[in-house]
């Protein structure tokens, strides 16, 4: 009988294999020259990412067999995929900072940042075919269409920012392919590592999708109640810069009147005055979008975990469980 899984137990798991991925992520990218190619990619490593992705990979493999161990290298290769997308991502956001430190391109030079990013997808497959798999064209594949639909996802929010018209419908495919792809993938990877079973993969990729989209919905719904300074940015961030969420979208749905009016001049104008905040969260909560999204971030959850019951390994499924639970309890 499986001893039960609790929030300590998962946040201590968390934090020893955060320190073990880290230390493994520590010994990528070795070579000082060139230096514009290597010392970006090692700066992107060191920043104040969680492992989300890379951790997902470790407990979905032991969900599956029981142990991670063949399942690091390929969980490596998810996290660096990762850190490339946030190296063009920055590029093309023309931001100026991630956690706190300048971005790669404005560290270096966009020439530096983009020639890095496309080095670490290459060093990415080298690692998942560096695994203790006879799988390896399996999880090649994985990153690829990881990879490729994670553009579509960026393309797709490039097309939101424009769209006037946008529904929620393509907004929840956008995060889909942005967000939900890569999370999905790290389970299915991990679950190849651990050579699970069509059925069992499956289980990882519903499970992950569901997951990631209450994740990213869940950002749209704390950057509106977070406390400032706790979400890492400033509480209405979304709004302020006019950025077309699950939030505001569901909103111009459901309001009319002086209510719509101030809803789509948000779009119009590419977002509002800061002090004008407080007023838009009146809104929202005046026709039930807080509520509702609440409902359904809890909804998507609950699918998510209902989807690991076929899952073998009970000590692994409920740390994949738990993990799930202290995503969904954050106010980060």
């Amino acid at each position: 009988m499986t001893m039960p899984i609790t929030q300590e137990l998962v946040e201590k798991k968390y934090n020893l294999y955060f320190s073990k991925i880290n230390t493994a992520l520590g010994k990528c990218f070795e070579s000082e020259s060139p230096v514009t190619l290597y010392a970006p990619a090692r700066y992107i490593l060191e920043g104040k990412g969680k492992r989300i992705r890379p951790f997902l990979t470790l407990l979905a493999s032991e969900a599956v067999c029981g142990f991670s161990e063949d399942a690091l290298n390929v969980a490596l290769a998810v996290e660096i995929l990762h850190n490339f997308t946030l190296i063009h991502d920055d590029i093309m956001d023309q931001a100026e900072l991630r956690h706190g430190r300048p971005t790669v391109h404005k560290h270096w030079n966009t020439n530096a940042a983009i020639l890095t990013g496309d080095m670490m997808i290459a060093y990415a497959y080298e690692l998942a075919l560096q695994a203790k798999s006879n799988r390896h064209a399996e999880l090649v594949h994985i990153l690829n269409h990881a990879n490729m639909t994670i553009c579509e996802g960026q393309a797709l929010d490039m097309e939101l920012e424009e769209k006037k018209d946008a529904t929620i419908a393509d907004y929840l495919d956008m995060i889909d392919k942005k967000t939900g792809s890569l999370i999905a993938a790290a389970l299915e990877a991990g679950g190849v590592a651990a050579d699970g079973t069509k059925e069992q993969l499956q289980s990882l990729v519903q499970f992950g999708e569901r997951i990631g989209r209450a994740f990213q919905i869940q950002d749209d719904y704390l950057d509106i109640m977070a406390q400032d300074g706790k979400s890492g940015k400033m509480a209405g961030g979304d709004i302020i810069n006019g950025k077309k969420t699950y939030l505001l979208l569901r909103s111009l749905e459901l309001s009319s009147g002086a209510d719509r009016e101030l809803l789509n001049s948000i779009i119009i104008n590419k977002g509002i005055a800061a002090e004008r905040v407080p007023e838009v969260k009146a809104l929202f909560e005046r026709c039930g979008v807080l509520e509702e999204t609440a409902a359904l971030i809890n909804r998507d959850t609950i699918e998510a975990l209902s989807a690991l019951e076929s899952l073998p390994h009970a000590e692994g499924k409920e740390y994949l469980k738990g993990f799930a639970n202290m995503l969904m309890k954050r106010d980060f």
